[in-house]
């Protein structure tokens, strides 16, 4: 594979990622109520420990997305100069 296949990859990964994030996010928002009786029938949550794991949960994939796509397809683009 190239460098240049293997910056692409990184950047498609990085943008289906984030696109993955942007609607958690939008489902959380618009529907939270459902989502979080969806869950209460699994798991015995309080509204504040729902919130807190999404949010948790939410940091943690984008700290992930960050370093493991980001940081390399960043790396392959300066080498690229």
């Amino acid at each position: 594979m190239s460098l240049d296949t293997l910056q692409s990859v990184l950047g498609l990964c990085a943008l289906i990622s984030y696109g993955v994030l942007m609607l958690w996010f939008g489902v959380f928002v618009l529907a939270r109520e459902p989502l979080q009786r969806l869950h209460g029938r699994w798991f015995r949550l309080s509204s504040t420990q729902f919130d807190a794991l999404h949010y948790g949960a939410m940091a943690a994939y984008k700290l992930l997305v960050l370093v493991f796509n980001l940081v390399p397809w960043l790396a392959l683009q300066l080498l690229a100069d």
